[in-house]
């Protein structure tokens, strides 16, 4: 049994309550449960193949129907990344970690070989292919997530690229029918500015059973979990101000809180998505 899983388990819900009580403890979920955001790292080069190990991770998650609607970029060019970084909203660590992978919806690798092979492929133009596409590009990355904290490296994604999806596709050379979902950092982590675990909601907030339950039952526990994360963003010294509810309701109080992403349906269109 791993005692640093359950100590994981109770940083994951900022010390409230006791892990449950379970005979299986091991190594896996001591990694995830100790997943940080890592911002900061050393300019310590990954070992050789760390890239190749990650892709074969990413490839080794689900895919639906095994269509593989998903393809990574690889992105390495000094340059290149201090334009995403800007494009990201001026997240540094995009220029700065060892490895910057780029994970991309792919439609048009199925529509090219569709027309290889003589046959239409409408299918395409429905949004439940681009749906696929993203949760396909989103379980790879976060195989090679687990992949890469399991070699000790630190990780954080990059959801701002969808900020400006035309231009990191025009950065990138996408063609049409292929979206930059997000990007991820791979790294070394710096040991000056160690990241700590972030606490999620309580179960009791996002478990339900048989039929989902109604809000005001969970009030109380986002209460606790507004004064958990004030106490939180004050020690991280993070700058956030307010709760984590006024903070997350900020995120959706207009369409310009989106941050560029309230065009992402004109965006998609333009690029190739039929979305019907």
């Amino acid at each position: 049994m791993s005692n640093r899983a359950q100590e994981h388990f109770g940083e994951r819900y900022g010390g409230e309550g006791a892990a449950p009580r379970f005979e299986q403890w091991n190594e896996v979920i001591e990694g995830l449960l100790g997943h940080r955001s890592v911002r900061r790292y050393t300019q310590k080069p990954l070992p050789e193949g760390t890239l190749e190990v990650l892709v074969a991770a990413a490839q080794s998650a689900p895919s639906s129907s095994n269509l593989q609607l998903w393809s990574v970029l690889s992105v390495q060019d000094p340059e290149r990344r201090r334009r995403l970084a800007e494009l990201a909203g001026g997240q540094a660590h995009v220029r700065d970690c060892g490895l910057f992978l780029v994970w991309l919806a792919d439609l048009r690798r199925l529509g090219d070989l569709a027309s290889h092979r003589g046959v239409g492929h409408e299918g395409l133009d429905y949004l439940e292919m681009f749906v696929m596409g993203v949760v396909d590009a989103a379980l790879a990355a976060q195989n090679a997530l687990v992949a890469a904290e399991s070699l000790g490296l630190g990780t954080v994604y990059i959801g701002a690229l969808r900020n400006h999806p035309e231009a990191v596709a025009a950065e990138l050379g996408l063609p049409s029918q292929v979206f930059a979902t997000f990007g991820l950092c791979v790294g070394w982590p710096d040991p000056a500015t160690p990241a700590s675990i972030k606490p999620r909601l309580s179960q009791e907030v996002v478990l339900h059973h048989e039929r989902y339950g109604a809000f005001e039952r969970s009030v109380g526990a986002l209460d606790a979990y507004d004064r958990l994360m004030e106490r939180f963003y004050a020690k991280e010294r993070m700058g956030v101000q307010g709760s984590w509810s006024r903070h997350s309701a900020a995120r959706v109080a207009s369409a310009q809180a989106l941050r560029g992403r309230d065009r992402l349906r004109a965006a998609l269109s333009s690029m190739g998505f039929g979305l019907r």
